[in-house]
């Protein structure tokens, strides 16, 4: 569904039919139809300013956030894990979202028509879409990694070259689906009552269900299936955890100790729980736009009728929080870890002073300056 959402059909001219009796009068005494009522052109509202104003707030913390997290990971060249790759393909991913997509509709609103030229309809399509598969694809590919960390913690040593596989098909993904937005969108005008220019599909089908289909195939890709892999990965993360939990409660406090050392280290749990609030953040954002979404292309006649305009924008802005809270639970979950690390790095540096033996020409320097001065 079109972030800004407006509908060119609504714009133009419509024929409208009346009926009469034939019966009672002749034609030469019929009364003669009514005027069309006039077009209702799209104008910028008190609830599309909240909404630019929203995203103009949600853009400039997603860039700072964001970048933060890209120069957190370039800084730190000895701690290259494959999860600090994929959380850089993220912060790529989010800050696709806070360059094309947030000022997109914040320009689009403020502007109400789009006086951009065709070209730039198309490739801004082509880019607003591609932005958001990669946050999907990007999500999926975290999941997999910790399905994979947990169910067989003996791949460790091939998961950067995995997860450098599996990014490259996000990515590749992401640019091949979103190819046909560049065929699907193209401007329209109408000069009627005035003149109106818009970036819309219309026209590209010849019917409405075949507009329909290429929007439930883009939100099956977009949502559905990222969301299906997503639950399933982490539900055989669950399965796996409680089953080694029951495993350790049959044994002996001693093996049981010796063994949770080795079922699940603090470290990669620390990770697998970032990653699960992650994924529940794209799941929470994104959820409501998607199904509000789902109810206009099956109904949009009801939907005009039951939800209201500033709905629809606080489900937007909504949807697109989720771009800002990335690197904000990124840094959440490894500050702390950074701080642990530094604190015992210097307990461990005075404990190695307190028990480190004197140097002898020290000792020997000491002895003779107490002989002198005695």
């Amino acid at each position: 569904m079109n972030s800004t959402a407006y509908n060119i059909e609504g714009v133009s001219q419509k024929n409208s039919t009346c009926k009469y009796d034939f019966n009672s009068s002749s034609a030469e005494d019929l009364p003669p139809p009514p005027p069309p009522p006039p077009p209702h052109l799209p104008r910028f509202t008190a609830a599309a300013q909240v909404r630019v104003t929203l995203t103009l707030l949600l853009c400039a913390l997603s860039a700072c956030c964001n970048l933060a997290v890209l120069y957190s990971a370039s800084r730190n060249h000895r701690k290259r894990s494959h999860v600090r790759l994929l959380i850089t393909n993220l912060a790529v991913a989010d800050l696709l979202v806070a360059f094309v997509v947030m000022p997109l509709d914040a320009v689009w609103n403020i502007t109400v028509q789009w006086l951009a030229g065709d070209l730039a309809c198309r490739t801004l399509m082509f880019l607003k879409l591609v932005a958001m598969y990669s946050c999907a694809f990007v999500t999926v590919v975290i999941s997999l990694d910790r399905q994979a960390a947990v169910l067989n913690p003996l791949s460790i040593n091939k998961a950067r070259k995995r997860n450098k596989v599996l990014l490259t098909v996000a990515w590749t993904m992401s640019v091949v689906l979103s190819i046909p937005q560049v065929f699907v969108f193209h401007v329209v005008v109408i000069d009627s009552p005035k003149r109106f220019i818009q970036c819309t599909t219309y026209g590209s089908f010849s019917s409405r269900w075949q507009e329909t289909l290429y929007n439930m195939l883009t939100f099956t890709f977009l949502f559905l299936l990222p969301l299906f892999i997503m639950i399933s990965c982490y539900s055989r993360i669950l399965f796996e955890i409680s089953k080694k939990m029951t495993e350790d409660s049959l044994l002996s406090n001693e093996v049981q100790l010796r063994r949770s050392k080795n079922n699940i280290p603090r470290a990669r749990m620390r990770t697998l729980k970032m990653t699960v609030v992650i994924v529940l953040s794209f799941m929470v954002c994104w959820t409501p736009y998607y199904m509000l979404g789902l109810w206009y292309w099956f109904c949009p006649a009801g939907l005009e009728e039951t939800v209201s305009q500033s709905l629809s924008h606080i489900l937007f802005i909504f949807g697109l929080l989720n771009a800002c809270l990335d690197p904000i639970i990124y840094g959440l979950f490894t500050i702390p870890l950074c701080m642990r690390h530094m604190y015992f790095t210097l307990q461990k540096m005075q404990e190695a002073n307190a028990t480190a033996k004197p140097c002898p020409s020290a000792s020997l320097h000491r002895k003779q300056w107490k002989s002198s001065t005695v």
